[in-house]
């Protein structure tokens, strides 16, 4: 049995109120990561009580769903950040606290950050990627543990971390790192994914025969993020791919979800999200063992 080891992370600001929580983060390679052996242990940078930097020992923090409607799926959250920190509050917690209500369990991922000047020599197709991976396989591997379903463990990216999404479910897997161990039994390949305002890192993507079902969301105006989230969802249409995409009029990056600004829209486009992962039946829990199948959407007229 695969031991989790608990670390402290910080004290990291909760909403506007300005309150904080102590969270409790579980490392994804106990003993140190893949490469990064040396600086195993070596603390992370907070900044403003949200933005973290100099991640060398990759981590999930679990945001549960309240038990009473929680359904057994899972979604890893990656916040962005351009790879040089992490938006961990606004495009993590915040994003977590918002699939808890629709009864998913949220893993919030703290990733190796190949421009991070403190990180010199990670990458993000190898490092972040990886560490991606293996968050994907950590959930998969401690279903039990969390009451979730391991048939619907899906992976929603923003900006950067959308990257890595897209890197992940719709592009081979390169060559394993290190040694390999009992997690690596364990697919790497999401359920489903979520694409918030992705980077082009990934895109066009090179395997999407076979992609799992994908939500993509962007604005008109993302001169960087908006051309390569349509590639994609062209891409993945092409190939018999379940996928939905919203793009929202004049609106640029970095809208979070719907905390910003004061555009009716945008404080909804996590409605038609859930909306997707209720038709798509990732929201209703089955069965699990000799009588389990697999999620089944809801058919279009």
């Amino acid at each position: 049995m695969w031991t989790k080891r608990l670390i402290v992370s910080g004290v990291l600001a909760l909403g506007c109120a300005g309150s904080a929580l102590a969270q409790q983060a579980v490392q994804l390679w106990p003993d140190g990561a893949p490469g990064s052996e040396k600086r195993h242990g070596e603390p992370e940078k907070l900044t403003d009580g949200a933005y973290v930097s100099n991640v060398h020992d990759p981590s999930l923090t679990v945001l549960r769903a309240d038990p009473r409607h929680a359904n057994g799926a899972a979604i890893v959250v990656v916040p962005g950040g351009g790879h040089r920190m992490l938006v961990f509050q606004n495009e993590g917690v915040v994003a977590a606290k918002l699939l808890n209500r629709m009864g998913v369990t949220a893993f919030v991922l703290k990733y190796r950050l190949a421009r991070d000047p403190d990180s010199a020599g990670y990458s993000i197709e190898g490092d972040g990627a990886a560490d991606l991976r293996r968050a994907v396989r950590w959930v998969r591997a401690h279903a039990g543990d969390y009451g979730i379903d391991p048939q619907r463990v899906g992976i929603m990216g923003f900006s950067a971390g959308g990257e890595l999404v897209s890197l992940v479910a719709d592009n081979p897997e390169p060559a394993q790192r290190g040694k390999a161990d009992a997690l690596d039994r364990q697919s790497a390949r999401p359920d489903f994914q979520v694409l918030v305002y992705p980077g082009p890192l990934g895109s066009p993507a090179s395997t999407v025969d076979g992609a799992p079902p994908a939500f993509l969301v962007a604005g008109s105006r993302d001169t960087c993020c908006m051309p390569p989230t349509i590639t994609l969802y062209q891409q993945l249409v092409k190939a018999g791919v379940s996928a939905e995409l919203h793009l929202y009029a004049d609106t640029d990056h970095a809208f979070n979800v719907g905390q910003r600004g004061e555009r009716i829209s945008l404080q909804h486009w996590p409605d038609r999200l859930a909306d997707w992962l209720a038709d798509g039946g990732w929201l209703i829990p089955r069965s699990i063992g000799s009588n389990s199948r697999k999620p089944e959407g809801v058919p279009a007229p």
